[in-house]
């Protein structure tokens, strides 16, 4: 009996190391492959939001690390891409978190530009996750409806922030039938963002490139009166 049930064990310990060892094998041969596919649609979502005529640098690696930012809706680490032309600051593709979704956190991405009048334009936002109500809050998702794209070419100005909102609170963009909290998280979130980087895009370029470090080290923001 005793040699009976050690006989088994050592069947499931070797039956154990061997599955464990093909998981394992199995890991590191597509790691570089699942890495090469998260890099490529990491670039496309960036090239959706700010136009690659716009930059000369990889826009993927380089970028700066900042959490426990309240503008930015969430106190994780988040990134913000940097775009230049021939070295010069042209603008930044932004994490940023809506916080007040109806179903909860709204993760999305924002290009951001500067005019000659330190009006912040965007270029273009894109939903990153989100578990908003299908047929409802979903509207916000490019696959679902084109409602994300309205925020392209848009500006936004000091004297007009009143104006960037869902029009049910006066602004200009488009709220859901029976789902206005949704989009109205949404262009909160952009607004933040935009009005974020309004504010520290000097910090934000000035920064070393920390894109490539395995624990990036999170950019110190100071205000003005610090």
């Amino acid at each position: 009996m005793k040699r009976s049930i050690a006989s088994n064990g050592l069947i499931l310990s070797a039956f154990a190391l061997v599955t464990s060892g093909l998981i394992a094998l199995t890991y590191f041969g597509t790691a570089e492959q699942i890495n090469q596919q998260q890099q490529a649609k990491l670039q496309g979502i960036l090239n959706a939001i700010m136009p690659s005529q716009l930059y000369d640098n990889n826009l993927v690696h380089d970028c700066v690390v900042v959490s426990d930012q309240p503008a930015l809706g969430s106190h994780d680490a988040q990134r913000i891409y940097r775009a230049t032309l021939n070295s010069q600051p042209v603008g930044v593709a932004i994490e940023t978190t809506a916080p007040d979704g109806y179903s909860g956190k709204i993760k999305l991405v924002v290009g951001l530009t500067t005019d000659n009048s330190n009006n912040v334009n965007i270029q273009g936002v894109r939903i990153l996750e989100h578990n908003e109500t299908p047929g409802l809050g979903d509207k916000i998702d490019l696959r679902v409806s084109p409602w994300i794209l309205s925020f392209a070419d848009k500006t936004i100005e000091s004297d007009k922030l009143k104006y960037f909102a869902v029009k049910k609170d006066g602004g200009q963009f488009d709220q859901f039938t029976g789902a206005t909290i949704t989009p109205r998280a949404v262009v909160n979130a952009v607004k933040r963002s935009a009005l974020f980087y309004q504010q520290y895009q000097q910090q934000i370029f000035a920064a070393s490139n920390t894109c490539l470090q395995n624990k990036p080290t999170v950019l110190t923001l100071k205000t003005a009166e610090e």
